[in-house]
């Protein structure tokens, strides 16, 4: 992995390179507004030693004018500053929103644990922070030695005690921040697992109001929440100490500061109005720290934020899309692959080789946990092999692009998820809907009349994961999903898990319009009646292949085992799942 400061790997820091002519501006513009804020005192330095030992109220009327104008362009340059870090914080925004996307996605399809918004949050809190007045700290910080040397130039010991101040308040900053890293990183942690178990709660609500868990799934979750608050609580109260110190010491240094220069100014070292405007410049130079103690949370929160964001970033690098293929046509090939969830270690595929040649129709039959959901993520290329390669059309199936790959691949998951948004949308996707495709696609999975029934039809809005609707319908228009267009590798995983009879019969038709126009269809099933469709049958065992061949020779195979190839180990029938009379039923018998 590269180092997360690289120039070259810091995707981050190159989009703030980007940026950088109006960072430099805004870093000139904050120069000639430090240089300004000289202005004030000097004001008072004239007033005191001119204006009011001559009496002079013409004088005092120019100074007053020239002052404003000073005020006037100073605000001026500070609303600019301000204008060009928001457009700033745009650009970066748009740089990055995209492949921060990409990135959250990337991890939580390798199975990561984190919440996907959690990335996208990061980046605002970025974002944010570029447009805050944590950052005109910042830039605003290495001008106090300015102000530093002029007070020395009224008097060395003045300059003495607002040095001495400046190098406390700055002690204090570093000290804010060591105290509160380790209880702020805690926080921060438990926030997002704490939100993490919430969602996940929330979105398992029935399950938990059925069952009566709602209190102890409370529990787990004050647990967190109160991790999260007790380590915030911690921060924060160091926090407030060290804020509360750090404003006594200013306001005590500004006194101390006047009573030296009214002592200076007794003793005839410096003029009165050298003793103001000391005080002033005083102010001046420690507010910036001051600042800075005071946004240390917001700039903790920051860092945080980028660490993660960066990490995150490396993880998953940006990959150059490859060459453009010509369509699939089907032709699947898998060659010594073993595979496994991404957050498990155990091989839920071993060294499996098959072969299924395009338009044919293969069954997968199998005990739970013998690999083939596993079997369909890896021929779709959703789970990398730990070993072996998965080929479609003699390429893999990494060398795809998948935005060109993914209209001639239809999928239909044992959990099926839709998204918030109209039928029509979900059905094509969540591109321009075809109205023709979507109509034909929703025939094609016998969804249509029922599509019809909805309040608004195809334009009737679903919730998030489908809903207001049923277990049985969202399968349906999952299914209509799967077909929509023109797929030539459809995967149905448990397609009639949720399925009525007349359901069932509508999916069979669907596969029958898929056959006679030469898709090659994968098709898991524990239940056997679907199973007389299909022209192959592919069984595994314990994530190895048991049998591979043509429908009625491999359930022949399974119903009388000593009839199994020598190859291939002879085993139970009963170890797929299926019963003698299921058997029976899958070559199209009576159960």
């Amino acid at each position: 992995m590269s180092k997360p400061d690289s120039i070259n790997s810091n995707e981050i820091k190159q989009a703030l390179q980007q940026s950088r002519r109006a960072l430099r501006s805004v870093g000139l513009f904050s120069g000639v507004i430090n240089l300004l804020m000289l202005v004030p005192s000097l004001y008072m330095l004239q007033v005191y030693d001119r204006v009011l030992s001559s009496g002079n109220q013409m004088t005092l009327l120019m100074l007053t004018l020239m002052v404003l104008g000073v005020f006037i362009f100073m605000g001026i340059l500070e609303a600019i500053r301000s204008f060009v870090l928001v457009r700033v914080s745009e650009s970066f925004d748009r740089k990055l929103h995209s492949r921060v996307y990409d990135a959250a996605y990337a991890r939580n399809l390798a199975g990561g644990a984190q919440e996907a918004s959690q990335a996208l949050y990061d980046l605002t809190t970025i974002r944010q922070f570029l447009t805050g007045q944590t950052l005109f700290a910042f830039f605003d910080a290495p001008w106090f030695p300015l102000y530093l040397l002029v007070i020395f130039l009224f008097d060395p010991w003045l300059g003495l005690l607002s040095l001495v101040g400046a190098l406390s308040l700055s002690g204090l900053a570093w000290y804010n921040q060591y105290a509160t890293h380790e209880p702020l990183s805690k926080a921060s942690a438990a926030s997002m697992r704490s939100a993490h178990l919430a969602s996940s709660n929330l979105r398992n609500a029935e399950v938990i109001e059925a069952m009566g868990m709602l209190s102890n799934m409370r529990k787990r979750w004050q647990q967190l929440h109160s991790e999260f608050i007790e380590q915030q609580s911690i921060a924060s109260e160091r926090a407030a100490r060290i804020n509360a110190l750090s404003k006594y010491l200013r306001i005590a240094l500004q006194s101390l500061v006047l009573g030296l220069g009214a002592w200076l100014a007794v003793e005839g070292r410096i003029s009165p109005g050298m003793m103001i405007a000391g005080s002033i410049l005083m102010g001046r130079a420690l507010g910036p720290i001051d600042q800075l103690i005071g946004v240390w949370k917001q700039w903790g929160a920051t860092r945080e934020a980028y660490q993660r964001l960066q990490q995150l970033l490396v993880q998953h690098p940006l990959n150059q899309p490859p060459m453009q293929l010509p369509d699939a046509q089907g032709h699947v090939l898998l060659e010594s692959v073993d595979a496994s969830p991404p957050t498990s270690k155990a091989r839920t595929l071993r060294g499996l080789t098959v072969q299924i040649g395009a338009g044919n129709v293969v069954g997968v039959v199998g005990p739970s946990g013998s690999g083939k959901s596993t079997l369909a993520r890896v021929i779709l290329g959703i789970w990398p092999v730990a070993a072996g390669t998965v080929r479609l059309d003699g390429a893999q199936i990494s060398q795809y692009q998948r935005e060109l790959l993914g209209p001639r691949i239809g999928y239909l998951p044992q959990d099926v998820e839709l998204f918030a948004g109209s039928v029509a949308e979900n059905i094509a996707r969540f591109g321009q809907p075809d109205s023709d495709q979507v109509v034909q696609a929703a025939r094609a999975a016998g969804v249509h009349e029922l599509v019809l029934r909805l309040p608004n039809g195809y334009d009737t809005q679903l919730g998030e994961g489908g809903a207001g609707l049923s277990g049985g319908q969202r399968q349906r228009i999952g299914l209509a999903r799967a077909l929509y267009g023109t797929p030539t590798l459809v995967v149905l995983d448990e397609p009639n898990a949720n399925l009525d009879d007349s359901g069932e019969r509508a999916l069979m038709a669907a596969i029958n319009g898929l056959k006679e126009r030469g898709c090659t269809v994968l098709l898991i099933s524990h239940r056997p009646g679907i199973l007389a469709i299909t022209d192959r049958l592919l069984a595994l065992n314990a994530g190895q292949l048991y049998l591979y061949g043509e429908r009625d020779q491999v359930l022949n195979a399974l119903n009388n085992p000593r009839g199994v190839s020598p190859a291939e180990p002879a085993k139970d029938y009963r170890t797929t799942g299926y019963s003698t009379t299921q058997v029976r039923a899958a070559k199209g018998g009576a159960e």
